[in-house]
């Protein structure tokens, strides 16, 4: 038996794979929950996300595999409308002409950034195409020294610095090109008109959890099963150091598993950590050195739409990074008639005031910051105001990040049969999503099926 620790889209979908290539397999799932950061509030009508969600056209593995389980004919692309608050003004920035009268940016400053998306560079006069295509090429570059050499200082202080600092806060000056880049071109199909096409499951991302759970049989799915220990695994380091020597690492035997139920141990021949890599530093002692933000997110149930745009990125000062008008995107009548606006923003430590508040202290704290922004706000259109918090939500892409994933499989780091799909994994460069996890959970399924393999047809010794 091959045994999964979480069961997050990762989890799940190494748990499929590789039951369809004859492999018996078992998730374990701390809470409560499977899904991860796809979990759900009940609505008056579907099940809402508590952390928001949609596909981009990019996302090729994740609509093949809806297609697989017969759910891809629950999947719908619309336009997602993006604007930008900028001097107490939304701007809309999905036809060209709405980005050409962006009104922080000049002409010159337009085209360059125009040029930059369809990957032109104009450096030195000659135009060059595909200039971007390698992401790996700017790793060791910062967004911003990146943006001014290849555009102008009015694109990165206007359009694209607001967008970073909502994202990363204090960590800005970190990030890397190469994320900026991945950002870029994460974007998928556009109509020129009106904007980008984006993808939402008819009844919320339930519809495929649920799927996923199906194909891979509930009962081989446990949740409320916190695994504690991978029996057999000391790592790299183990006996006959004291002699001078040191033992190459041993293979998996088994999982401890504590349920309310007691502790259990489960015979294992290979163990997937589909968790945050601090799950992993726990279990084997894999130190990774990824830095992750957390995140604070908040879903309010109005009795109309804040504004007829679905994200609403901020370049003013605001307590939050972001507004999403869900309701903008998918029908309010799928949910019983009422709004849902998602109110976000990220945070660097849980030493952060933001972090720290109560509830009802953060209601009040949002609720006023959008007042500012919006005078015309009447918060007793406001119902429910429910918060999800994540300490572990994204990765800070730093310059150099790629020397930090994580490897798919930890044999010679940690011991034989250990292996990793987290957010830490390859898969989830330069951008996370929930495509990258269903790919983070193939590339480990694979490895384990082709090593498989190859056991199965060495020849029997003589």
């Amino acid at each position: 038996m091959i045994g999964i620790v979480g069961g997050g889209i990762a989890g799940l979908a190494a748990a499929y794979r590789l039951q369809g290539a004859g492999h018996d397999v078992r998730v374990f799932e701390a809470g409560d929950d499977v899904g991860g950061l796809a979990a759900t509030y009940p609505t008056n009508g579907d099940p809402i996300e508590q952390f928001y969600h949609h596909l981009s056209k990019s996302e090729e593995t994740i609509v093949e595999l809806a297609e697989e389980l017969g759910v891809a004919d629950r999947l719908e692309w619309r336009i997602g409308k993006n604007a930008y608050y900028v001097d107490g003004t939304v701007h809309p920035m999905d036809a060209p002409w709405e980005i050409l009268s962006f009104p922080p940016l000049g002409l010159y400053d337009t085209f360059r950034l125009g040029l930059l998306t369809m990957d032109v560079d104009v450096r030195g006069g000659i135009p060059k195409f595909d200039s971007y295509e390698r992401l790996e090429d700017f790793e060791d570059v910062t967004a911003r020294e990146f943006v001014v050499e290849h555009t102008t200082e009015n694109v990165y202080e206007s359009f694209f610095e607001p967008l970073l600092d909502a994202k990363f806060g204090s960590r800005k000056e970190d990030v890397s090109a190469a994320w900026l880049l991945g950002r870029i071109k994460f974007r998928g199909e556009r109509d020129l008109l009106r904007g980008e096409y984006l993808g939402y499951f008819d009844g919320g991302f339930p519809v495929l959890v649920d799927a996923l759970v199906d194909a891979v049989g509930r009962e081989n799915v446990t949740t409320g099963a916190r695994v504690v220990d991978v029996v057999g695994v000391d790592g790299p380091a183990t006996a006959g150091e004291e002699d001078g020597a040191t033992a190459g690492p041993e293979a998996v035997d088994a999982l401890t598993v504590e349920t309310e139920y007691g502790v259990e141990t489960h015979d294992v021949e290979s163990v997937v950590v589909a968790a945050m890599p601090n799950v992993l530093e726990s279990l084997v002692g894999y130190e990774c050195d990824v830095d992750f933000q957390g995140s604070v997110c908040a879903v309010l149930t109005m009795d109309e739409p804040l504004t007829d745009t679905y994200w609403l990125n901020v370049g003013d000062d605001a307590p939050f990074g972001a507004l999403i008008d869900h309701t903008n995107f998918v029908p309010a009548s799928r949910y019983g008639g009422d709004h849902l606006l998602y109110v976000a923003s990220y945070v660097q430590s849980l030493d952060e005031a933001l972090w720290r508040m109560s509830d009802e202290e953060l209601r009040e704290h949002w609720l006023s910051g959008i007042e500012e922004l919006f005078p015309r706000f009447d918060r007793s259109t406001v119902g429910e105001f429910r918060v999800g918090r994540n300490p572990r939500t994204a990765p800070v892409y730093e310059c150099g990040y790629l020397d930090m994933v994580v490897p798919y499989d930890l044999r010679e780091e940690v011991g034989e049969g250990v292996y990793y799909a987290g957010m830490a994994s390859r898969a989830q460069y330069p951008e996370r999503s929930l495509n990258g996890a269903i790919v983070a959970g193939y590339e480990v399924a694979d490895r384990i099926v082709q090593k498989s393999e190859r056991v199965v047809e060495r020849p029997a010794d003589d």
